[in-house]
This record gives structure tokens, sequence and C-alpha cells, in this order.
């Protein structure tokens, strides 16, 4: 099998690198101390990249991306330690707008002009994609919503609310704008930096309904899935390639600690592990996505090794540095703090093994 990048992958793959350079750790560690822990204008900026763009057909305005170019993508993203929310307000909101039937609001999403987020998320119902505190209910011009968010990525800088809620004995998801009446955002930062919030709704209203019906959204969820373990990859590798770097510098005992034959073992065991993870990403990106549940359960499986390996990858880096690799001072505490948002998005290990477990 020719595992070679297309010409169009690499040039993905180039102009992610290309664009993350400028961001070191200093710069990035500013940009996440901001009001809103992003940019606007760099957001701007990726989307003319047409890098949200990938995750849509080229029927709805998108470029028609596959799971393999997008998952490359996201492991660039992951391998420069780029601070950029691709995967949460790129990606995910693109596949929800356009297999919910939302192509109007499509473009601008596209486009970079509407930056969208998705809330789901309820206390007690962990990893559940079924809403039950959330209510939606029908006006005479539309449908209104009434309860409460927690965890949605993005709330201070989105223009727009993909909300869950509980419509007729379904789970249905409906739009509402961020200047929708009745509203209240609660902000928060999550370990990464980037900055979450609950959502207050009272009888707020919804400007569409999408047409998902819980299959579609299980889907979505299989997707995201893959896409965040991609983002994992890279980030182990960028945690690997960085611990490497510096056991060749730091010293003791006159010495350069990568000499010491128990550090080496350890590397040598993050290194396979890594590749491993890049070789179930792989594996799973390939798998027949006509079938959903050999689909579900690729992904699934893909997060759980992955999100397990690459997190032993950056504790180990962590160890390495010492005290120091904790910190927003390196690249490497910026890369485990991502590592363990990424690994807890749509179900932590051991909800998704548990899940693999039962489709297999």
């Amino acid at each position: 099998m020719n595992f070679d990048l297309s010409e169009e992958q690499e040039m993905f793959v180039s102009s992610v690198e290309r664009f993350a350079a400028p961001i070191d750790v200093e710069a990035r560690r500013k940009l996440r101390l901001s009001p809103t822990s992003y940019d606007r204008a760099r957001w701007q900026q990726l989307a003319e990249m047409g890098l949200i763009a990938l995750a849509a057909s080229e029927d709805a305005g998108g470029m028609g991306g596959s799971a393999v170019d997008l998952a490359l993508v996201l492991e660039a993203i992951g391998k420069t330690n780029a601070p950029d929310p691709l995967l949460e307000h790129g990606i995910l909101p693109a596949l929800l707008l356009e297999r919910g039937g939302a192509g109007d609001v499509l473009g601008g999403v596209l486009s970079g002009e509407t930056l969208a987020t998705f809330a789901w998320t309820e206390r007690g119902q962990r990893y559940s994609l079924k809403a039950k505190g959330m209510k939606a209910e029908s006006a005479a011009d539309g449908f209104t919503l009434t309860g409460e968010k927690t965890m949605v990525m993005g709330a201070l800088m989105a223009d727009l609310f993909i909300v869950t809620a509980e419509f007729g004995g379904e789970t249905a998801c409906f739009l509402v704008p961020k200047d929708a009446p009745g509203l209240e955002v609660r902000a928060y930062r999550l370990a990464d930096g980037s900055i979450a919030g609950e959502i207050k709704l009272t009888r707020t209203p919804a400007a569409a309904k999408l047409t998902l019906d819980p299959a579609a959204l299980d889907a979505i969820v299989a997707d995201m899935r893959l896409y965040a373990a991609a983002e994992m990859v890279g980030l182990g590798q960028r945690l690997l390639d960085d611990t490497l770097t510096y056991v060749k510098e730091r010293e003791q005992f006159g010495v350069a600690i990568g000499s010491f034959q128990a550090l080496q073992h350890r590397l040598v065991d993050c290194y396979a592990k890594e590749e491993q993870a890049r070789s179930m990403l792989y594996r799973a990106a390939l798998t027949d996505r006509g079938d959903a549940a050999k689909w579900q359960r690729a992904a699934a499986g893909a997060k759980a090794f992955i999100g397990e390996n690459v997190d032993s990858v950056a504790r180990e880096a962590v160890q390495m540095h010492g005290g120091m690799g904790i910190t927003d001072e390196l690249a490497i505490g910026h890369a485990l703090k991502r590592v363990l948002v990424l690994a807890r998005l749509f179900g932590d290990v051991d909800t998704v093994l548990a899940e693999y477990a039962l489709a297999a």
C-alpha cells in the first residue's frame, strides 16, 4: 500500500507548518491569555487557506477533503503546537451545518466570517449526546429553548451556538445567535488555556432547527474522535522531538542526560508508542465509511488507543524536563495541556474503550 502523501496533501501540511511557524511559546501564551484566548484576524487567515472548507463537500461550497486529508491537517496542527481551534470551531460546525441542511449558514463558517460552537454537554450527563436539561418548544415563529449547557468551547468568541435540546422525545439541534434574548454566558478557562463556558437559555428563540437525527450525530462524533486523535498524534510527535533535543543538551554529572541508558529505554518506548499511534490513526482513517457501525467502532478504538499512548508520552516528556516541563514557559507544557483536553473530547479513554468493546 502506498502511504506517500499526494501533492495536495503535502501542500496543506506545508501551509499549516508555515502558518504556525511565527507562533512561538511566548506568542502562544500571550494569545491564550487574551480576553477570548484567540485572535479573530488569525481565524480569518486560517479560513482563507481553505482549512475549514476541507470539512465540507464541494456541493456545499467546500473542498471535499477526505478523512485522511483532515487527519493530516490536524496532525500538522498538533505537531506545530498551534493554538488554532480548527477542530472544535471549524470542522465540527461545518459537519453539523452541512449534514443538518443549514447551507445558508455554512458559507459564513467556511469563510471565517462566522465562528460557531457546539453546545451539547450537560451536568450529570458525562459524555452522553442525549439532551435532558435543555428543552425546546414550538413557538409561533419557530422554537424557543430553555435550559443550561456546560463546557461550551469558545463560548466568549462564538457568533453562533449549535445547541442540542430535547424536542418531542428526541435530541435535536438548534441554531442560536450570540445576541439572542435570554442567552447568558459564564466563561472559564480550560486546562489548555482556551476559554469555554456555561450557557443558560431562558425562552431563547432559535434561528433554525437542523435536520440531524441521533444517528447522524453519532456519525459526526465518530469523525470528531478520529480528528481529535489526529491532533494528539501530532502533539505526541512534538513532545517527543522536544524531549529528544532537551536530553541531548541537558547535562548532569558532566554528561548529557540522554546518554543515560534508563532514559534511552524510556524514550524508545515513547517512540514506539508514537509510531503505533500514527499507524492506528491511518488505519482508522482508511476504514470504509459506508459501514457506519464499522466506522464508528474504528474511530472509538483509535481515540482510546491514541489518547492513552500520547498521554503516556506527554507525561514522560514532562518528567524528563523536570518541574519546568509543566509550565507555560515551554512548548511541552502547552502540548500536555492540549492533550488533556483532546483526550476527553467526546469521551475519555475509558468511555470510548467501553463503546469499542461493546461494538466489537
